[in-house]
């Protein structure tokens, strides 16, 4: 098992000006330290593309985390802009991840087809795009989990990213 580590980065207008309090953010980094993993960062910013942007860029240039994952600003309010700051900040794109999660959640919700998160690879670092519930971004997280310890190995070049394949 690969020792993970993770910031999250939460995107919201509301919880970064204080008026409410950031669940989605807590529940992914309990969903992360139950698994064994390690939060690296955590951070709640307004739905700003350049702070969003800057968030993701300034952490994965300084590899404070080997997976980067925001929580809100996926859907299709004007100020939902976290995968356009996402597709500013990758190099490149990881779309089977963001598929992935759109399958599984429309078995459950016929809204989930109206998620634009995004995944992508900034040097060696993997950033993904939940969503902004609690529920859903946990849940989302769950479907991708089991894959994420490879896909870092697979990043870092490691020699036993390749074993048993």
């Amino acid at each position: 098992m690969t020792q993970l580590r993770i910031a999250i980065c939460t995107v919201s207008d509301r919880a970064s000006s204080g008026e409410r309090s950031d669940a989605s953010g807590p529940a992914l980094a309990a969903f992360v330290k139950a698994r064994g993993w390690t939060v690296t960062q955590q951070k709640t910013v307004p739905d700003d593309q350049q702070a969003i942007a800057k968030t993701l860029a300034d952490w994965a240039d300084r590899n404070s985390a080997d997976i980067v994952l925001t929580t809100g600003g996926t859907g299709f309010s004007p100020r939902d802009v976290t995968p356009e700051a996402t597709l500013s900040v990758m190099e490149r794109e990881a779309p089977g991840l963001a598929e992935a999660m759109r399958a599984a959640s429309a078995v459950k919700s016929r809204h989930a087809m109206l998620s634009r998160a995004r995944a992508g690879i900034r040097g060696a670092v993997l950033i993904v795009n939940l969503p902004g519930s609690p529920y859903a971004a946990v849940e989302n997280l769950e479907v991708i989990a089991a894959a994420l310890e490879h896909a870092v190995q697979l990043l870092q070049d490691s020699p036993s990213a390749e074993a048993g394949h």
